[in-house]
């Protein structure tokens, strides 16, 4: 009983610390992050094989966040797993990588946590997926790899 208080008590840790950034923000959608952090809870502590404080340990399991409605989910789990920061070199630099502050500028400008992550500058985001509608051209164009009759170009559909 006291395990499901606890994971209880931790996915509205997360949901409440991802609705709080958006609103402070006024930039983004909460509920994304409300109806997702069970979910996220779950996959980082419970599938996921990731170290917080080796992030770059090659065996690691990769979380991708595509949605930029949910990027506070992301920030949230980087925050509240303590993921440590590494820097340009791959150095561990003994601080965590998203703090209290960080979160606190959510989707500012210069802000460790924008809307939408990019990989290589924060710990733990693993891949950039760029802005709005650039993860459908990135997913039709991987497929179009895999199954090549699957998807037909953007450019054969608009010029038939």
């Amino acid at each position: 009983m006291a395990d499901n208080k606890i994971t209880q008590l931790a996915i509205n840790t997360i949901r409440t610390l991802s609705i709080d950034a958006i609103q402070k923000a006024k930039s983004g959608h909460p509920g994304t992050p409300m109806a997702l952090a069970p979910l996220v809870y779950t996959i980082w502590n419970r599938v996921l094989r990731f170290d917080p404080q080796d992030p770059i340990w090659p065996n690691r399991d990769r979380f991708v966040l595509s949605n930029g409605h949910a990027s506070m989910l992301l920030w949230s789990i980087l925050h509240l797993t303590g993921v440590q920061a590494v820097n340009a070199e791959y150095e561990n630099l003994g601080q965590p990588s998203i703090t209290l502050d960080d979160i606190r500028r959510f989707r500012q400008l210069n802000s460790k946590a924008p809307g939408h992550p990019e990989y290589h500058w924060i710990s733990g985001v693993e891949t950039t997926t760029g802005p709005v509608g650039v993860e459908f051209v990135i997913s039709r164009r991987y497929r179009r790899l895999i199954q090549p009759t699957a998807v037909p170009s953007v450019r054969r559909e608009i010029n038939p």
